[in-house]
């Protein structure tokens, strides 16, 4: 049985023309010499290179297919009938699910709140998060969520201002920091993510200095690809400023070959790739107190992606020596903007096995009385149980979940709804709900009584967010009681049992037919 998809996938608009198919290779079992297309092995053999990426470019958001052995459907969440944690008093009048409190917290010293235990993912130059970062970032702001803005952001403005290699000023990130800092009501933070370009470029003595960001993230990786951030260029002559600007970019615009190809409307597209990052001990200690002491971040924070446990204990020990206020892990199977589709299919520790992993060696580090750094888990979660399950799995180390496309989509939502009112056009599946913002968006109302008259200054798409963070929180509110568990540091890995014995096995959670055992025994063999 083949877990994933080849020679045929949405993402790159293919399709198997046979309806029986070599589950191996993904090639039709009878391949005709004629046939009219179109497999990926089809496409690519005139269009090559663009096959490899998920299109068309900017206009969607794309997430991992592949059916892994093991994942977080495997774990199933305990209800109990027996007392409650958090509460004053196991009351049925009092222990009520709008009580219970989603907020958590993270970081060292100087600790950040939010409301719920979500989070966006980086959000950074790649066209669908330029597009939508207006609605995400006040959505984010008024949900009392943190935001990550991610690399390269500076690095690709077009307005972008360098003196002595270092940027001076980037309208493109000014426009992001002021639009979240003018909705922010202190919850949850904006982070600003660092890649070896950004690094190059000043961007956090740029972003703490002239703009006030008060929290860096030092990437090592995603959870989508094992190589730099990509984005794709439509323009010759954008192609060659940004390879002036010393980033990598495929074709060689350079080359006249290329520029030949680009004129004809051969090559449709340039992309600008990011270096790898390379990780070494002494270098990471240095970077994180710099950031902290010359450059006076007041929070550093590190993102790591799906490597193996090699690299896996390396970010967490290191994070550990460098009081790191949050460590994120990204999993393979989750979404993104812009990465290689067989990469992001193929590469990486699935979330599932990436969490077990990272859950050993914080108690291992605990154990040793070290510190233990923040943990927030991202890779493919989209849902109040999938938040519920990585805390619980990850209690209690884990306090946060990083969504990157769940929390896309509903802003993209609320945009599109706006245009289609403005045009007139709205699809069914939105008019059966009415034809105005106040009657289609549920919370729409709760903000107006928050913000009043301001409200007409808010994107759509903010209200898009909310409205689904308001599902998350309700969602979760109501599986926390049925947990007993009414707050955020009280879900426990107890909470959680393993629905197969392989999940049990990778997760240390016990087999479902193994939970509670014991008590169970001495209550039937008890007098």
């Amino acid at each position: 049985m083949n877990l994933s998809r080849p020679n045929a996938s949405e993402t790159s608009q293919t399709s198997n023309r046979s309806r029986d198919v070599a589950p191996s290779s993904g090639l039709c079992s009878r391949c005709i010499d004629g046939c009219r297309g179109n497999c990926e092995v089809f496409k690519s053999s005139f269009r090559g290179r663009e096959v490899i990426y998920p299109g068309p470019y900017g206009e969607i958001t794309a997430g991992g297919n592949k059916e892994y052995p093991v994942d977080y459907s495997h774990l199933n969440i305990h209800g109990y009938a027996l007392g409650a944690e958090a509460i004053d008093e196991a009351n049925p009048d009092k222990a009520i699910f709008p009580v219970v409190d989603t907020s958590t917290v993270y970081g060292h010293l100087d600790t950040v709140k939010m409301k719920l235990p979500i989070f966006t993912g980086a959000l950074g130059s790649t066209a669908v998060a330029m597009n939508n970062w207006d609605h995400l970032a006040v959505g984010a702001a008024i949900s009392g969520i943190s935001l990550v803005c991610g690399e390269n952001v500076c690095g690709i403005d077009p307005g972008l201002e360098v003196k002595d290699g270092k940027v001076v000023r980037s309208p493109e990130m000014e426009r992001r920091v002021k639009i979240y800092q003018e909705w922010h009501e202190g919850y949850g933070d904006l982070i600003v993510q660092m890649n070896v370009e950004d690094y190059r470029l000043g961007v956090a003595e740029y972003v703490v200095d002239k703009l006030g960001v008060k929290t860096i993230e030092l990437k090592w990786g995603q959870g989508a690809k094992c190589i730099g951030g990509e984005i794709k260029i439509k323009s010759l002559e954008r192609a060659l400023e940004l390879q002036k600007r010393g980033y990598i970019i495929t074709p060689n615009p350079s080359n006249e070959a290329n520029q030949l190809a680009f004129k004809i409307g051969a090559l449709k597209e340039f992309e600008r790739h990011s270096r790898l990052g390379f990780i070494e001990e002494d270098e990471f200690l240095r970077e994180v107190e710099r950031i902290r002491r010359s450059i006076g971040a007041t929070r550093v924070t590190l993102k790591t992606g799906a490597y193996g446990m090699r690299e896996l204990a390396m970010a967490i020990k290191w994070s550990s020596k460098a009081r790191i206020d949050l460590l994120t892990i990204d999993g393979a199977g989750g979404g993104t903007g812009m990465s290689p589709w067989r990469m992001m299919v193929e590469w990486g520790v699935p979330t599932f096995y990436l969490q077990a992993m990272a859950y050993e060696m914080c108690r291992r580090l605990a154990e040793r009385g070290e510190y233990v750094p923040d943990i927030a888990i991202a890779g493919g979660l989209s849902s109040e149980d999938q938040v519920f399950k990585a805390l619980a799995m990850g209690s209690p180390y884990v306090k946060a979940v990083c969504m990157g496309r769940a929390l896309m989509i509903p802003g993209m939502v609320g945009k599109n709804v706006a245009k289609w009112i403005e045009d007139g056009d709205l699809p069914k599946t939105v008019s059966q709900f009415g034809d105005t913002p106040e009657q289609i968006f549920t919370t729409y109302h709760t903000l107006e009584e928050r913000f009043g008259d301001k409200i007409k200054q808010m994107p759509l798409g903010a209200i898009g967010v909310y409205t689904f963070c308001d599902k998350i929180q309700t969602g979760l509110t109501q599986l926390m009681a049925g947990s007993r568990s009414f707050r955020i540091s009280t879900i426990d890995r107890a909470d959680l049992m393993a629905l197969t014995e392989e999940a049990a096995k990778i997760s240390g959670i016990p087999y479902v037919m193994d939970a509670y055992r014991e008590e169970a025994e001495k209550i039937i063999d008890g007098n």
